[in-house]
């Protein structure tokens, strides 16, 4: 029996960081054991908001050379870079015509990144949902690990799918959200204001080309308070933040350690000590992501080896891409 496809893409505007790691990557190693799974750096998708160029090619080679360093192997997925497939763009042209102005205006995203960059609103950007359907259809994909800021995307694209089929005939599966089936790790700000981003809040985001010194930095700035004041109190979300960090990278038993003593403290006997924690966090971070650092390093030294794994992908990718698009424009009447 034939495994079901899993497509996934990210863009390579920033470096890679926890949240990218326990929020996705962590499920795509497990993912390729079990599914046919297509992983691709999305280059044309950062031309909508990163026009320069200049430093592309080495953020392409960082993002894949850092999937691979966490576990992703180019023997059992398809790691490719999104221009490498011509397909993709033909079948963007198609799905184009069936896309409306006013749907695709109303995307929140469109919307913010107009908020933020008010002075480039282009039609890639305005499009941009109908390329994200195009990478996925492209492989007939029917699970797409995302996060709630994709779901919107990923509904347009069951909808481009069922007016291609009703249009044309039945060529496209419907694309849904796949992660386990389980609540996905959310990994927040060190001071607690939004996620971690590969471009905003730097300095508190660890990211898994961080040196330790920066990692251990960068924690022991990490936002806390004055310590509980009843025991057994909720923890505010950027206390929750290191607890759910901690429970990633040190043992169990340190992390039941450190719970005890926030839920036995409470005003004037404050028994956690925050001080602690971050130091015992920032030891267990930089042992995890000190290995991963140097693995991708490692690759990004060997151009050439890149270039094999990519190239490799790449052919992978065409070959389902040109199956699908053999589909596509025999129900269209384009062959």
């Amino acid at each position: 029996m034939a495994k079901e496809v899993v497509l996934s893409g990210i863009r390579p505007t920033g470096f890679l960081h926890l949240g990218n790691y326990f929020g996705a990557m962590r499920n795509y190693v497990r993912m390729q054991d079990e599914y046919n799974c297509y992983f691709f750096v999305a280059n044309w998708h950062s031309l909508t908001t990163h026009p320069d160029t200049s430093e592309l090619r080495n953020s392409v080679n960082r993002v894949v050379a850092e999937n691979i360093a966490c576990g992703l192997d180019p023997e059992k997925v398809a790691l490719y870079i999104q221009s490498d497939l011509p397909e993709i763009a033909e079948l963007y042209l198609y799905l184009n015509t069936m896309a409306y102005k006013g749907e695709l205006e109303k995307t929140t995203t469109f919307k913010e990144k107009v908020r933020l960059s008010p002075d480039n609103v282009n039609a890639g950007l305005l499009t941009y949902p109908v390329l994200m359907a195009a990478d996925i259809l492209i492989h007939r994909a029917v699970k797409v690990p995302v996060g709630k800021d994709q779901e919107q995307h990923l509904e347009m694209a069951r909808n481009f799918a069922e007016r291609f089929n009703h249009r044309y005939g039945d060529v496209f599966p419907s694309p849904q959200a796949f992660n386990y089936g389980t609540e996905l790790v959310k990994i927040l700000s060190l001071d607690g204001n939004g996620k971690m981003s590969k471009s905003e809040n730097q300095m508190n985001t660890i990211f898994l080309a961080d040196e330790d010194e920066q990692i251990r930095k960068k924690i022991m700035k990490a936002k806390t308070d004055g310590g509980p004041l009843t025991p057994n109190a909720v923890k505010p979300d950027y206390i929750e933040n290191l607890f759910t960090l901690m429970r990633q990278v040190s043992t169990p038993d340190t992390v039941q350690k450190f719970e005890d003593d926030f839920n036995n403290s409470s005003e004037g006997n404050c028994i956690i000590r925050y001080g602690d924690l971050k130091k015992q966090l920032a030891a267990d971070m930089v042992e995890f992501v000190a290995p991963i650092r140097a693995k991708a390093a490692d690759l990004q030294a060997n151009q050439e080896l890149l270039k094999k794994i990519t190239r490799q992908g790449a052919e992978k990718a065409r070959a389902s891409g040109a199956e699908t698009l053999r589909l596509v424009r025999e129900a269209i009447g384009m062959n």
